[in-house]
């Protein structure tokens, strides 16, 4: 059985505060409500509505205007990864959007959730690879990532 909720926050793959969402009884009563995420869509909850969706569109202007600064920095960005290869040419491990986000960090400064990261696989080879980086409030910014072996450079 549904049970219809207010979120008090933004929850990933449900909605953003200040909604109105129906969710089956154990996702509500065992994560959303203990965890401070939600309210049960009563009468006095329902009157806290308009305020949450006034705060969470002051938040979502903030973040649109960060983000737009940071995918105003990291356009155009190019990362370089050096990595051992055998004498095929295959690479022993992977570039995984962890090591994308560390190398950001020494390069730019800038910390960024993993999740901002839209690689699908771990980069199994090298090359060049054009990497999008999904920021808050849905701005896209465009890396490049060069993937060379260590040989390379000799």
């Amino acid at each position: 059985m549904a049970k219809k909720l207010l979120l008090l926050e933004d929850v990933e793959h449900l909605g953003r505060r200040g909604d109105l969402v129906n969710v089956k009884e154990g996702y509500a009563f065992n994560f959303l409500i203990p965890q401070g995420f939600a309210l049960i869509a009563t009468v006095d909850a329902l009157r806290r509505q308009a305020k949450l969706q006034e705060e969470r569109k002051k938040i979502a202007e903030s973040d649109r205007k960060e983000s737009e600064e940071l995918a105003a920095r990291l356009n155009g960005e190019t990362l370089t990864f050096m990595v051992k290869v055998d004498h095929e040419g295959h690479m022993y491990g992977s570039v995984s959007s962890l090591d994308v986000i560390h190398q950001i960090k020494l390069q730019t400064g800038i910390e960024l959730d993993k999740r901002f990261v839209m690689i699908k696989h771990p980069l199994k080879e090298t090359g060049v690879f054009d990497i999008t980086l999904r920021l808050k409030e849905g701005i896209v910014a465009q890396i490049q990532v060069k993937v060379l072996p260590e040989h390379a450079l000799d």
